[in-house]
Order: C-alpha cells, then sequence, then structure tokens
C-alpha cells in the first residue's frame, strides 16, 4: 500500500481555516477520458481547469484528498523566476530562450490573479516579496540579481533596500538588507487549492479521491491507468505527484523519481496578534525569506498569526526548532504562543531546474518545482495543456534544461540528503 493512500489531511492552519468543504468519491468503475491526471494538487488541478477549458474531458485521481501535499500545506509564497539564479539559465539555453522562460515565470503570477478573478476563489492573496540577506556577500548576490533582471529583461518591479530601507517594513536586526519584490506575493495554498478543484468541478473535470494508482499500461494510442479498485482509459495522461513520485512503482514513473530528493518544509502558526505586534514584526504586508541554502520563510495570515517556516532535514522537535529560528529573527516574540507546528515534503531537483517533459508521445509529467510551486505549478499545467492540445513550443523549451539524478534508490536519497543539508548548514554559517 501507498504510504499516502487514503490519508485526510493532516491536522494544520490551513486545513483549520479551510473555506470551502469539498469531498470526493473514489473511482468504483471503470472510466474513459480524453486526459487522466494523477495528482490533485496545484499541478494537477491546474492542467485540469487548463484542459477543462479547452474543452477536453478530463478526470483526476488522487489517492489521499485535494491538496493532501504541498498544495494544502507549503509556506503559500508564490514567487517569480525560479530558485537557481537565472544566469545559469542563459548559458544553458541562451539568451532568447532565457528571456522565454523569464517570461514565463512572471506569467505564473498572472495565472494565479486571473483564477482567483475568474473563479471566485477566496485565498486572501497579497502582493509583496522580498528576500533577506544574512551577510553582505549575500547582498551583494542579490544586487546582482536585480540588476541581471532590470538590465536584460527590462524587470521594473523589483528595487533594492538597504539596512535602513528594510528596518522600515520589517523590525529585525539580522539582516543587512533585501531585494523586493511587488509583483510576487502569498496566499492561503489550501484554500487556492480547493477553489482550482471547485472550478475544475464546475467546468465538468472528474475528481476522485482515495484512488491510487498502482500501475499503466502504456500504449500508442492510449493509456490504461489502473487503481487498485478500477482503471481509466485516456488518450494522455499526466504524472502531477511531485514529492510522492518516489512512491510510485517504475512502471508508472518509468525512473522520473531519480530526478527527485524530497525535502522536507516545517512551518508553525502563532497564536493571533494584536495588529500593535503584528506592525512590530511586517507591517506591510509582504512574505519574506532568507537567502540561505537552507532558508527561513515568514509572513503574517489574514487573521494576523505569524507562519514561520524552514527546510530541514532533521528529527528533532520541530516545533521547538521553528520557535528557537522564529525568535532569533525577532526576539520580541518571545511570549507569543505557537498553536501550530506541521511538516511534509517538496520536491527538489540537485541543481533546482524546474523538470518538465514527456516520458513518452502521451505521458506527461511537471515535477520538481524547488520552492516555486505555488506559482510555476500553474505555468507547468498551462504548458501541458498546450502540448496536448497540439503546441509543444513551451514544453519543449523546459525539456533542453539539464536536471541530474539521484541514483541509487531511497536510501541513497536519504543519504545525499543527509550530506547536503550538512553542507549547506556549512555554506550558510561561512558563506
Amino acid at each position: 500500500m501507498l504510504n499516502f493512500a487514503y490519508q485526510e489531511h493532516i491536522k494544520t492552519y490551513y486545513s483549520d481555516t479551510a473555506n470551502i468543504h469539498l469531498e470526493f468519491t473514489n473511482l468504483s468503475q471503470n472510466q474513459t477520458a480524453d486526459v487522466c491526471i494523477i495528482g490533485a494538487g496545484f499541478t494537477g488541478l491546474s492542467t485540469a481547469l487548463e484542459l477543462a477549458e479547452q474543452g477536453k474531458s478530463v478526470i483526476v485521481l488522487d489517492g489521499a484528498r485535494v491538496g493532501f501535499g504541498a498544495s494544502g500545506r507549503s509556506g503559500g509564497q508564490a514567487i517569480n523566476g525560479f530558485e537557481e539564479g537565472i544566469e545559469s539559465y542563459i548559458k544553458e539555453l541562451g539568451l532568447e530562450k532565457t528571456r522565454k522562460i523569464w517570461d514565463m515565470s512572471l506569467e505564473a503570477l498572472d495565472i494565479i490573479q486571473e483564477r482567483i478573478k475568474k473563479y471566485n476563489i477566496q485565498c486572501d492573496w497579497q502582493q509583496g516579496y522580498a528576500t533577506l540577506a544574512l551577510n553582505e556577500r549575500r547582498m551583494e548576490e542579490l544586487v546582482l540579481s536585480e540588476k541581471v533582471a532590470r538590465d536584460i529583461f527590462d524587470y521594473k518591479h523589483s528595487q533594492i533596500w538597504d539596512k535602513n530601507q528594510l528596518k522600515q517594513h520589517l523590525n529585525s536586526d539580522v539582516y543587512c538588507g533585501a531585494l523586493y519584490d511587488s509583483l510576487s506575493g502569498h496566499l492561503h495554498p489550501l484554500n487556492y487549492c480547493l477553489g482550482l478543484a471547485k472550478a475544475c468541478q464546475d467546468l465538468g473535470v472528474q475528481i476522485y479521491e482515495h484512488s491510487p494508482v498502482v500501475d499503466l499500461d502504456v500504449g500508442t494510442s492510449k493509456i490504461t491507468v489502473k487503481t487498485d479498485k478500477a482503471t481509466v482509459v485516456a488518450k494522455d495522461v499526466v504524472l502531477a505527484t511531485n514529492a510522492y513520485i518516489s512512491e510510485l512503482s517504475d512502471r508508472i514513473h518509468f525512473g522520473i523519481a531519480k530526478k527527485i530528493l524530497p525535502v522536507e518544509s516545517f512551518i508553525v502558526a502563532t497564536e493571533p496578534l494584536e495588529q500593535n505586534v503584528v506592525d512590530s514584526i511586517i507591517n506591510n504586508g509582504m512574505s519574506v525569506c532568507d537567502s540561505n541554502y537552507l532558508l527561513n520563510y515568514y509572513r503574517i495570515s489574514a487573521d494576523n498569526r505569524l507562519l514561520f517556516g524552514s527546510d530541514s532535514s532533521t528529527n528533532v522537535d520541530m516545533i521547538a526548532k521553528m520557535r528557537s529560528n522564529m525568535l532569533k529573527v525577532f526576539p520580541h516574540l518571545e511570549n507569543v504562543k505557537i498553536n501550530y507546528g506541521w511538516g511534509g515534503p517538496i520536491d527538489m531537483t540537485l541543481n533546482s531546474a524546474p523538470h518538465f517533459g514527456r516520458i513518452k508521445p502521451n505521458l506527461y509529467f511537471a515535477q520538481g518545482f524547488s520552492g516555486h510551486g505555488v506559482a510555476l505549478t500553474g505555468l507547468a499545467g498551462r504548458i501541458i495543456s498546450e502540448a496536448i492540445c497540439g503546441n509543444d513550443e513551451r514544453l519543449a523549451i523546459f525539456e533542453q534544461l539539464k536536471v541530474p539524478s539521484v541514483f541509487g534508490g531511497k536510501l541513497v536519497k536519504k543519504a545525499a540528503l543527509f550530506v547536503g543539508v550538512r553542507y549547506y548548514r556549512f555554506l550558510d554559517k561561512f558563506c
């Protein structure tokens, strides 16, 4: 049995503040569709929505619940660009294609706002985002990043803040400056995911929960998707399982699980705070993360809680660890109570490049969002939908990105993550 199969949402701040309740039956009878999508998170639902808007019949299968994974419990930050610096894409793809993927990363933010407006999704969308520098070297990297975006891509929505400018909006002494972006932002991820599911349902998409996929039979003109109780026969299939890809059989993912290194991310949510306390943390509604490799990220929720998260792989008491990290940044919150703490895996690639493409002509996938999934999943859904409908120009650009593999199975991945975390902690401390 798959580890996530038949599970319910874990208890989080998001699950307790979900504003709609959706519950879908499991797949109990054989079905047919133009497209079958495996995974009912941001990627799968975004793809389904795009295809339904184009008149395709779509079935979405999930082994657990809609938004069970990172889509329903992430930090909720929607960020432009990519995790790796855009300079690396210029070296790999050349300037013309890099311009196209840069523009697509901005389109990913537009997609969020379009869908919120079009489908009336209530998810507390708030624009404004800052990357924070913990030392002068990291500050120089942010200055270079802003210059590249401005000079090469004519991007005019970001600005460099020195320590004093940052302190006007974020009350901490641990940073020496920031790169502020006015287009990026944050939202309630589970409510956004449920809103996408509702939009899909209204357009006729059939969603089945508690329907774990156990096998694929891939033919040239159709694919049979087998769950533990029934099947779906479709012309095209999309794998949208992200960090849970390694749980599936090789007969389903054909080895692309080797491209993903699941990294645990943990978040705590404080009790609701008085407005004067909120203003003593962040007074302009922006979300932030620092520029460490193992970074801290945080924001204020719509009901005035501080949501504070970090990436890690340690098995210590993570609520205590997150609280300790929080107090290093905001020592004046010593008496603030923590009401929630939760975690889960996100899908990283070794070089932080997104991994979108095709395993077979009729078997598509999107994974490796590397911390940028709130926005890039919408883009992935759109370009995969375009390819299924006959225009693969944009997907083909992403297929040219080189994404290294991690060989040796789960034990080797755990060892690689163990070593990698310690290596990045060293870099964060001394670089």
